[in-house]
Formats: structure tokens, sequence, C-alpha cells
């Protein structure tokens, strides 16, 4: 018996980083609370990238050394990485995860939803780059995971008090 053994590695993308990787491979992310998830698929070529972003605007930050703790320069760096290895602008779809409002007090600032303010910061940006959002899983009040599989493009979006979603 002869093949092609196809092997599907798993790659974590931790807070504050995103990743890029090609068909059969995945990429995972935990601790979406007020983090965004963002997932960039070109389907024609396979290949993906995952980003776990922390802020919305890294113009407002002391601290720009890592571009992947912000929305504006995660997007912009995955966007360029995926260029970079074929994949159009074009082509390419967003999922959206997480994003969420984790604490609720009395008198809370609009400014302290940062979970609301990821998720339109990556609207924007992907809208800008005219990049379509064909799916998302965000807002509410709870945490969730996420599995983007670069072989189907779908991601998987895991919560233990929502169950799962495949968007």
């Amino acid at each position: 018996m002869s093949g092609v053994l196809v092997v599907n590695e798993v790659t974590r993308v931790e807070m504050a980083e995103f990743k890029i990787v090609h068909n059969p491979d995945t990429l995972v992310t935990s601790a979406l609370g007020s983090c965004i998830g963002v997932a960039l698929y070109d389907p024609e070529l396979k290949i993906g990238g995952l980003a776990h972003i922390m802020l919305p605007d890294s113009s407002m930050a002391r601290e720009r050394s890592n571009p992947a703790k912000f929305a504006d320069t995660a997007i912009e760096a995955m966007v360029e990485g995926l260029i970079k290895r074929g994949a159009e602008c074009s082509r390419m779809e967003a999922k959206l995860a997480g994003g969420a409002c984790m604490f609720s007090f009395a008198g809370k600032s609009p400014l302290m939803d940062i979970g609301e303010k990821n998720v339109a910061a990556a609207r924007l940006i992907l809208r800008g780059k005219g990049i379509r959002i064909v799916a998302e899983d965000t807002g509410k009040n709870y945490g969730r995971c996420a599995e983007f599989c670069c072989s189907t493009g779908k991601l998987k979006v895991k919560s233990l008090t929502r169950g799962d979603k495949e968007l």
C-alpha cells in the first residue's frame, strides 16, 4: 500500500500573538474574553492565520513593540504575511470570535468595554482592506476558545457555558 501521510500540526496561538499556517494544519487559541480572535483564510490556497488580539488601537499605547497585541497592527501584519505566501485580499475571508464584556458593574464607563471596541476595530480594519467577514461569534458576557482548521476554513468556537459552534 502506498500513499502520502498527511500530518495535521496543531499550533497554539498565545495572547498578543498571531500565526499563519497552511492545509492541513490547525491553529488554536484560548482565553478569548474581551480579547478577539481574528481568523483570515484564502480558500483557494488553503492558507490562513489566527490572531489573538488584546486591544483595539496601538496609537494610544506607550509600548508598541508587539504588533500582535493591537487590532490595527496585528491584522495588518497578518495580511502582509498571508500576501507574502501568495494569498490575495480579494479572496480572503475573515471570522471573528470573542470580544466579550466580561465584567459588569454599576457606573461602568463605556471606555471600559474593551471587548466591544476590539470587535468594532477588527470590523473597521477588515472592511478597509476589502476582506469580507463571513461569520462571527462576538460580544455577550462569556469567554471562548477558538480552533481554526486550514483544510476547511472552519472556525470552531468553544465555550464552557454556551457549548460549541462551528463558523
